[in-house]
């Protein structure tokens, strides 16, 4: 659908005067939810009880385009160039890369952000699908639904933890420091970035796709990577050792943040966005299923609070 529309791909003038209004050190999540809560504007008539009209059709269908757009020009405005224009013969991975960074990738790096966004594009209902969801179902916007999951997907629980990871693999410095790293931060009851999940007890097969793809690319290219990288197979096979019996093994954010980096080289602050931008479909299919079959969500609250208190007479 993105591709049958590639001028949707543009933003309004609108939008852009506003990015050039706010101060560059804005967090590119901030920037994107209020970009895309803006969007609202242009499309009014875009409703949830009309989920199969044109106008919302063509709404999903801006959102999705426009996503990645958005978070590639906050990238040039807030380093003082001009963004750089969508180019509709690109694919969508492609087109990404060449806002983002202002030059065309090559096919191999193409690739791998394509896998990258696919990986990343749905994972059931986790806490920004939720949010998503519970805003749908008071049958607002679509836009809305977004902001909110992007708004929540902001959080340091949430998104953002495959900078944690490369975070915490620096300042392991090296592979041989991986073991007394982990025991420590495991006698301490620290978090090992990046290792475990709540929906498996297995090693989370994203995971093990993206250390394919980084394997293979280096194998290829001969392209010569940090020490993180090994680092971080170290860090899995110690924390293999001493956290399988728990069923803790690595997340897709272990070995991602290492491609962002490593090989894509895309600022770490923007790791975060691009999680959104991939994530928008997935977030947009469970508002268009939601709204098609709602029941609007009113969970039930035990008051465990203080007892009956007498009202002050003054």
């Amino acid at each position: 659908m993105v591709q049958e529309n590639g001028d949707r791909h543009s933003i309004t003038p609108t939008v852009r005067t506003m990015m050039w209004s706010l101060p560059p050190t804005g967090h590119p999540m901030n920037v994107l939810q209020m970009a895309v809560a803006s969007m609202a504007t242009f499309y009014p008539e875009a409703k949830a009880a009309t989920p199969d009209s044109d106008v919302t059709q063509v709404a999903l269908t801006h959102i999705l385009s426009t996503t990645a757009t958005l978070v590639s020009m906050w990238e040039n405005v807030r380093n003082g160039y001009d963004p750089v224009p969508p180019d509709p013969s690109m694919g969508y991975a492609q087109n990404f890369l060449h806002m983002l960074c202002g030059k065309e990738p090559s096919d191999d790096i193409v690739k791998l952000f394509d896998a990258c966004l696919i990986l990343h594009a749905e994972h059931t209902i986790n806490a920004s699908t939720f949010s998503a969801m519970v805003t749908a179902s008071t049958l607002t916007n679509p836009f809305a639904a977004m902001s909110a999951a992007v708004g929540t997907l902001a959080g340091p629980l949430h998104g953002g933890a495959n900078e944690d990871v490369l975070n915490m693999l620096d300042e392991i410095g090296e592979a041989k420091n991986a073991r007394g790293y982990i025991e420590n931060r495991l006698k301490n009851k620290q978090v090992i970035w990046g290792m475990g999940h709540r929906e498996y007890s297995v090693k989370d097969p994203r995971a093990t796709i993206l250390q394919k793809m980084i394997e293979e690319y280096v194998n290829k290219t001969g392209v010569t990577l940090s020490k993180r990288f090994e680092t971080a197979l170290e860090v899995e096979r110690v924390c293999e050792e001493l956290l399988s019996a728990k069923g803790v093994y690595p997340n897709v954010d272990f070995y991602s943040g290492i491609l962002y980096a490593e090989i894509l080289h895309l600022p770490t602050d923007q790791f975060t966005p691009i999680f959104a931008v991939a994530r928008s479909a997935g977030w947009l299919a469970h508002w268009s299923e939601q709204v098609r079959h709602n029941r609007i969500f009113r969970p039930t609250q035990i008051y465990t609070g203080v007892d009956f208190r007498k009202y002050p007479s003054k």
